[in-house]
């Protein structure tokens, strides 16, 4: 997360720490009521391993962000170990959806794409453009994390499509769906990359797969298409309000 890196305190004191205060407050808690923990991994505590990622993959964060989420992880870990709770934890790849905020990536070129169609936008500025992720529906991933907490024993996921994907394919699909060419609206800015870049993240989630039963439903041009109509029809409203306050 680049904002990690301008924010690496507060990063640091909310994702890890934060973590931590609420596993302690489900240990004391767990003595009277049982409660089960879900903790939100992410993919970015691979970092630079190389791809396809899973459990056993040695983790490198490259970022404050990744190094806090990987604090988180192993707390969670070490309280599931130490105190028997039900704490489990799913690394989560990128999973998105039309409530993904608009400094995201993938919200940010289903926006621009829609508010340049609409003539609301003439460029949009990205970072790294070769950057691949694997990119998931957010829907699908939320009931992975249903299914660990109705597990029988608690257990750590990766949760993933196992499919990857740069931000310029990104790009040109999210443009063509607009019957755009991206190359014609998209210009470079260097305060968009981070310090330490995350070149590739492709999860191997084979054993939430067999041991959850779960696989993803929508795919990746799936997702985009809900993206890039949601804000298109965002775009049009906006348009709409711009020309009724000028009338």
């Amino acid at each position: 997360m680049r904002v990690s890196f301008d924010q690496p305190l507060y990063t640091g004191d909310v994702v890890g720490l934060g973590t931590l205060r609420v596993l302690e407050a489900v240990r004391q808690l767990n003595s009277t009521k049982p409660v089960k923990f879900y903790q939100a991994s992410s993919s970015e505590m691979f970092g630079s391993a190389p791809p396809p990622q899973s459990l056993e993959t040695p983790f490198h964060p490259r970022s404050p962000y990744a190094c806090a989420k990987l604090y988180a992880h192993w707390q969670t870990i070490n309280y599931r170990e130490a105190y028997g709770m039900f704490a489990c934890s799913g690394v989560l790849f990128n999973h998105e959806s039309p409530r993904r905020g608009e400094s995201f990536v993938t919200r940010k070129v289903t926006l621009g794409a829609a508010r340049i169609k609409e003539g609301l936008q003439k460029k949009l500025v990205m970072g790294n453009l070769d950057a691949k992720r694997d990119w998931g529906f957010a829907g699908d991933y939320v009931r992975a994390m249903w299914l660990m907490l109705q597990h029988h024993t608690p257990d750590d996921y990766v949760v993933a499509t196992g499919e990857t994907y740069s931000v310029r394919e990104l790009l040109e699909l999210a443009f063509s769906l607009v019957d755009l060419d991206y190359h014609e609206f998209v210009e470079f800015d260097q305060r968009y990359t981070r310090p330490s870049e995350v070149d590739v993240l492709l999860g191997d989630a084979s054993k939430a797969r067999k041991t959850l039963g779960w696989k993803p439903e929508v795919d990746f041009r799936g997702l985009i298409k809900m993206m890039v109509e949601h804000d298109l029809e965002l775009a049009r409203r906006e348009r709409f309000a711009a020309t009724y306050r000028r009338d």
